[in-house]
């Protein structure tokens, strides 16, 4: 496979030291858009062939170095020399005790952007303790908002932490150093921790505290899903629907459409103290139908409203498949490659076993001889 030829940042060399999900998907990302990223994994003794379910790893071709050997580090550091970004995902220090970190490598090529993620971040008296996403949303302050009152909180995946957090801060990271690198000529060390991300994610709820719309208190953002108008409800086949008219405007028309009386409700949509028997009235309504005929009934009307779908069902709801937001990649759903751009549009993504069947070409362009291992 050829270098892509599409995508804003067509001719961008990335090197990747394989990881856990941020990094990957940091990459990931830079790879779609047209970047030529080459994955460094650690060499190993196993003969078992790269899994084709490897959805994180698409678009990108394989090598394995050891890097504990004085041989390989060589070649790292050869392919270092030709990167304009390196993305390493281990724990702080590693890099450096393999005589990698961020000093060798900008000694050896002053203009490459050295991207680091971690939880916790590269300094600070957690910098080596072991964690993962969920306690990194955790000490952010974040997970705490994610309750009803009295319930303790809702996990949400690991989208917070490691992609929203660690692999999407990461790239934007390295894109703003890269601008930077414009006017200086020179790399730096981006230094992305998830802690610090889903911070940053909680712009708008520290807005929402310093104007009093919500306390400090666990239960008290309206946004985490007890106040009725802005909430997830079952219906009568036993699957769910949301509920987000969190305007006046749009949670009139919501009541409305629900038969209900919604001057009283919208007056008193503020208050607090009414939302529990508000959210049960709601709540019994909805559960009279199923959810594809609540789907019906609210088509056309901006109630804020929306099926709860699984991820199979999203590939096949007609806005998604209209955009084409969802992809197959050798007979794997995933998503398609994001954001979208009218001038320089993203090539389609590849399998991992479809780039790693070009690794020689890349290894070329990277100035490296396919026989490095030997």
């Amino acid at each position: 496979m050829s270098a892509p030829a599409s995508g804003p940042l067509a001719g961008l060399k990335v090197l990747e030291l394989t990881g856990l999900a941020p990094g990957p998907y940091a990459a990931m990302l830079l790879a779609d858009l047209g970047a030529d990223v080459l994955r460094v994994e650690r060499r190993s003794q196993q003969t078992t062939p790269p899994a084709p379910d490897a959805l994180l790893m698409r678009n990108r071709p394989c090598v394995e170095l050891d890097l504990k050997s004085a041989d390989d580090a060589a070649v790292f550091l050869q392919l270092v020399e030709q990167a304009d970004v390196l993305i390493e995902g281990y724990r702080p220090g590693v890099m450096e005790r393999l005589g990698l970190g961020p000093q060798e490598c900008l000694e050896r090529n002053p203009r490459v952007i050295y991207g680091r993620v971690t939880g916790w971040g590269q300094t600070g008296p957690l910098a080596l303790a072991a964690g993962h996403d969920l306690n990194y949303i955790a000490l952010s302050g974040a997970l705490h908002n994610m309750a009803a009152p009295g319930q303790p909180p809702t996990i949400p995946l690991n989208l917070i932490g490691d992609h929203g957090g660690g692999g999407l801060l990461l790239a934007f990271g390295v894109l703003a150093a890269l601008h930077e690198r414009t006017r200086s000529g020179l790399g730096q060390v981006v230094d992305a921790a998830m802690v610090d991300g889903a911070v940053s994610q909680q712009a708008t709820l520290f807005q929402h505290l310093a104007m009093g719309i919500m306390t400090d208190e666990a239960g008290s953002n309206p946004m985490a899903g007890h106040a009725p108008f802005y909430s997830v409800y079952e219906t009568s086949d036993g699957r769910f629907v949301s509920v987000a008219s969190a305007e006046p405007q749009f949670y009139h028309q919501f009541l409305e459409t629900l038969g209900l009386d919604s001057a009283p409700i919208v007056a008193a949509q503020t208050d607090a103290s009414t939302w529990p028997a508000v959210r049960a009235q709601i709540a019994e309504i909805i559960r009279t139908r199923t959810r594809d005929e609540w789907c019906e009934q609210f088509e056309g009307i901006d109630g804020c409203f929306a099926p709860v779908l699984s991820m199979t069902e999203a590939a096949q709801h007609p806005h998604n498949r209209e955009r084409e937001a969802f992809i197959e990649i050798d007979g794997r759903l995933q998503g398609a490659a994001a954001p979208r751009f009218d001038r320089t549009p993203s090539a389609t993504p590849v399998s991992f076993l479809t780039a790693q069947a070009g690794v020689e070409s890349a290894l070329q362009r990277w100035g490296v001889a396919e026989d490095y291992r030997r």
